[in-house]
């Protein structure tokens, strides 16, 4: 089994022109992947525990991360496609821990309750009549998934109750979605606030209430009654100045802002800029800030510390031009005024994509580099402090392809990463 996985230069009649950095689709620009050089990955089968050790763990690179285990595209269902976005839910009543794992099929559920041996209980497949997708998203709210797909025709956003992993007999078992919000076709990302009950669709297109690609919001207090609440988009932001958000982050805000304590507040990354908006009245949302930053390539994703002071961002294609892996540093105190206090180039070269913070550490899935973990204790000066590459033999190079997200909020530690190609791998830290 290949870890990378070749074949997506061209997909749903998109043509990707990487050295222009553009996607020329019928939808806002977005980057796509790009096949990786085929003379250099190497094959490996998977296996259970393998300590890094020496720099390795089997025929991973590593430093400080171990690896549990792992599951291939075929072991979760989807032979012939491609993993993407990874989320986790831990039951409240038994205490398992579950990867949710999407893929451009529909999304797989992935019992932990052993890490060394993760059991595939079965896949919640895309909607009947849509396409399958490179992106896939998922978040959680009140023990349902929510999940949303981008180029995909009329998804929807589908909502599973995730409860029902509880009872699973002779798996893989297929299940049916337990209930569709259909006032979005396809999306790029979902965002939940589980403090406040709102959930923020972003990037929509292809019909229905799209918002302008910004933030579909949605009341899901009540997980199976999804109700449209409003709409926000900052038209000076987005390639097409449309508004079009790629990611966010919603929050009720915390931080030294007194202005703003108390908010619900959302920092979207929005192409060209970073996005902070007020969205508390739903129909009334406001914009407070919204700022571009040096060599500009793809505002990606972005995520919090604890205490609401500084924003990590990923800019997915500046890499190209810049030659490092560049993590943006935030000063966000005031929200009104935020400022990129820290560029901070990586020792790699590769593209990075989805990145989240959890008290002083940082956990970055960096395509072709894998999942890096950085210690942030020091906020303006983020340090490397240990890897898994789930990329074998990945030359060190700007590439959209290779570990798309990662979930590093389990109790136990468990990291699930997910690899284009190489399907899911479970890891942890060695120390």
């Amino acid at each position: 089994m290949s870890t990378s996985k070749p074949g997506f230069t061209r997909w749903l009649g998109c043509t990707l022109a990487v050295a222009a950095f553009a996607v020329a689709c019928g939808e806002p620009d977005r980057p796509g992947p790009i096949d990786p050089p085929t003379d250099t990955t190497t094959t490996v089968e998977p296996s259970g525990f393998r300590a890094c050790s020496d720099g390795t763990a089997g025929e991973f690179a590593c430093d400080g991360v171990n690896l549990m285990s792992w599951l291939t595209l075929a072991e979760i269902g989807n032979s012939g496609g491609n993993a993407n976005d990874i989320w986790g839910w831990t039951d409240p009543q038994t205490g398992i821990e579950w990867a949710l794992v999407g893929h451009s099929r529909g999304t797989s559920f992935v019992s932990l309750e052993d890490p060394e041996r993760p059991v595939h209980a079965g896949s919640l497949p895309l909607t009947e009549g849509a396409t399958p997708s490179l992106w896939r998203d998922i978040k959680v709210y009140d023990d349902h998934a929510f999940i949303v797909a981008d180029l995909a025709g009329e998804h929807g956003m589908q909502v599973f109750d995730l409860t029902r992993l509880r009872s699973v007999s002779n798996p893989p078992q297929t299940f049916p979605a337990t209930i569709i919000y259909d006032r979005i076709h396809s999306a790029h990302n979902i965002v939940i606030n589980t403090e406040t009950g709102f959930a923020y669709s972003v990037g929509g297109n292809g019909g229905n209430e799209t918002c302008g690609g910004g933030l579909h919001m949605i009341d899901i207090r009540t997980p199976t009654d999804p109700q449209f609440a409003g709409c926000f988009a900052d038209r000076s932001t987005g390639n097409r100045k449309t508004g079009y958000t790629h990611d966010a982050i919603c929050v009720v805000y915390r931080g030294p802002d007194t202005d703003h304590r108390g908010k619900e507040i959302c920092f979207g990354s929005n192409e060209t800029a970073l996005s902070i908006a007020d969205v508390s009245d739903k129909a009334n949302p406001a914009a407070l800030a919204g700022v571009s930053y040096p060599d500009l390539g793809y505002t990606h994703q972005g995520w919090l510390d604890e205490a609401h002071e500084y924003l990590y961002m990923n800019d997915e294609l500046d890499e190209y031009n810049r030659g490092k892996t560049r993590t943006l540093v935030w000063d966000v105190k005031d929200l009104d005024d935020p400022i990129v206090t820290r560029e901070f180039d990586h020792i790699t070269s590769a593209s990075d994509h989805n990145l989240f913070v959890v008290g002083d550490l940082m956990y970055q899935s960096n395509y072709a580099a894998g999942l890096r973990i950085l210690d942030i204790s020091n906020r303006e000066n983020p340090a490397e402090v240990a890897f898994f590459n789930t990329e074998t033999g990945a030359p060190d190079e700007p590439a959209l392809w290779g570990s798309w997200s990662n979930y590093p909020f389990f109790a136990s530690g468990v990291i699930p990463v997910s690899s284009m190609g190489g399907g899911v791998l479970f890891v942890k830290r060695a120390n």
